[in-house]
């Protein structure tokens, strides 16, 4: 389907508009039961009258000053991990190229550490060095992988390698911090939500209203990079400069999300991949994979509020374990693809 906007024309697909909104829907839906719950449950019509400014004080406090800032930033995060993942993916061509597995989220995470337990860094210090580790991490991936260009499956392997000697970095870190930065960096090493407020969503929502601008004007160029260097090369894509500036974009997402809610595993790996088979869609689907980060990290949220009360664990935790299941799952089905 064609809309035309005077000189301005938009392709939308039916599917995938409809995937979306249900998407959206489900998110809002799912956001509103997670903030009637806590040591004072609410209603979700109390919920959505204090939204509107009808609350009174004592549920405007629980809700707007608590509650609503937790849920937009799981929606936020959610949305940018889901965007990283799927440009990764898409440049690479290999569904583990994920900022989990390529080493992104622990470099930025390695930039945060440092920030809390060697200069006791405020909220700004805390993303300044998450988004230093991970462009370090990236550059270095990518000089490490170059050889004629950037192939896929180097960088995935280079990442992968990078990944495992940041995350012992990461945990000397914390070894050797004191107990109560040690309690601290642990905690937020995991991947929480817990005691989210403006203070943090503030930021995060000013980077990714930076981001979202290039994200989309390259992204319109991952479709036809997905068809191979040479091809893209002749329909006129700048294929290097192309890349880079989407592993930019994909690494400062990843880096912008870490910040706000440490490093939250599964979400990049697995929303974009999911949303391509909601959508039966070709390319790569930002919009749909960013919708589908959200409901999955709203839905996360939710369920460890709800399981673990009243001490809800990191969201990190449960994303973590079901990312292990589905890792599991997808190399099986890898291995039979190439090997039955």
């Amino acid at each position: 389907m064609l809309l035309r906007f005077r000189a301005v024309s938009v392709r939308v697909r039916p599917r995938s508009a409809s995937v979306v909104i249900t998407l959206l829907l489900l998110t809002f839906a799912l956001g509103a039961i997670s903030m009637t719950t806590g040591d004072f449950p609410l209603t979700v019509w109390e919920v959505v009258r204090t939204v509107l400014g009808f609350g009174d004080p004592s549920t405007e406090f629980i809700v707007n000053r608590l509650r609503l800032p937790r849920v937009l930033i799981a929606v936020l995060v959610g949305a940018a991990l889901a965007l990283s993942g799927a440009v990764l993916q898409s440049l690479t061509r290999n569904p583990l190229g994920s900022p989990d597995f390529i080493g992104f989220a622990n470099g930025s995470a390695t930039g945060a550490l440092i920030a809390i337990l060697v200069f006791q860094g405020s909220m700004a210090e805390i993303s300044l060095g998450a988004l230093i580790g991970g462009t370090a991490t990236a550059a270095l991936a990518y000089l490490l992988a170059f050889r004629r260009g950037v192939q896929g499956f180097r960088l995935v392997l280079v990442g992968i390698g990078l990944s495992a000697m940041l995350l012992a970095a990461n945990n000397y870190l914390v070894t050797r911090a004191s107990l109560t930065g040690a309690l601290a960096a642990q905690t937020w090493i995991t991947g929480t939500l817990n005691g989210r407020t403006w203070t943090q969503l503030v930021p995060l929502l000013i980077a990714l209203a930076l981001l979202l601008p290039p994200t989309v004007y390259f992204g319109q160029k991952l479709a036809l990079l997905e068809l191979g260097d040479d091809k893209a090369r002749a329909l006129g894509v700048p294929v290097e400069t192309t890349r880079l500036a989407l592993l930019g974009v994909s690494v400062t997402l990843a880096s912008v999300a870490t910040a706000a809610a440490g490093p939250i595993t599964f979400v990049a790996l697995a929303a974009p991949q999911l949303a391509r088979k909601l959508t039966a869609a070709p390319g790569p689907g930002l919009t749909a994979a960013a919708a589908t980060g959200s409901l999955l990290l709203v839905a996360s949220d939710l369920a460890v509020q709800r399981l673990f009360s009243p001490t809800p664990l990191p969201v990190g935790i449960l994303t973590s374990a079901i990312g292990g299941t589905y890792l599991a799952w997808l190399l099986v089905r890898e291995w039979r693809r190439n090997h039955l």
